[in-house]
């Protein structure tokens, strides 16, 4: 996503669901992220042929993919059975794979996704490495890849016996991913950095 700019105001969901319409961020610990509206041709493009991929292979089975823009809340505030009011953890990944469909509502997920995809920018780098990867592994996300399109690489982590989520392996263009949390599906990512 765009470059992102870190506010230090509280805010719950219920402040957000507030905000006029096309107004978006997420929020990790209370904290506001303030993403800009528009992503770069490069990052939509990777978004698209990854959606396409992921969806060709869930037509028909029990998971989805969803892309952004879509809430996801986190952790301690589903876990609790917070309201609106009360929720301080939300995001808004550029994809996300969900095989529970309970955790899909009117307007949201509620939950940890199974798989979730960052694309990076330069701007959001290190939120995407640092906090959100910090969030995810906080909130039980079994596998998490961040995509570098400038640099067609794609970092795959997945959770470990300690529940931290740890560095897989490290993919160029000229390799084939396998996704963990779907059986028997590998991406060529040849057709995703085209």
């Amino acid at each position: 996503m765009g470059s992102p700019e870190k506010e230090q105001a509280p805010m719950t969901y219920k402040e957000y669901a507030t905000w006029p319409e096309g107004k978006r961020c997420e929020v990790l610990d209370g904290n506001i992220i303030s993403m800009a509206p528009s992503p770069t041709p490069e990052h939509q493009s990777v978004s698209l042929q990854l959606s396409i991929e992921f969806g060709m292979h869930l037509r028909g089975k029990d998971c989805r993919v969803l892309a952004a823009p879509i809430d996801v809340y986190l952790f301690e505030d589903h876990r609790k059975g917070w309201m609106d009011e009360n929720v301080r953890n939300w995001v808004c990944p550029d994809l996300v794979v969900i095989c529970d469909q309970n955790k899909i509502q009117k307007n949201r997920i509620v939950g940890a996704p199974d798989l979730v995809v960052e694309i990076l920018s330069p701007a959001t780098a290190k939120i995407d490495r640092m906090d959100k990867r910090i969030a995810y592994e906080r909130a039980g996300v079994k596998e998490y890849w961040i995509v570098d399109p400038a640099n067609q690489v794609v970092e795959v982590y997945l959770r470990g016996k300690t529940g931290r989520l740890e560095l897989h392996g490290v993919y160029n263009r000229d390799d084939a991913v396998l996704v963990h949390v779907l059986k028997d599906f590998v991406i060529d990512l040849r057709n995703i950095f085209q």
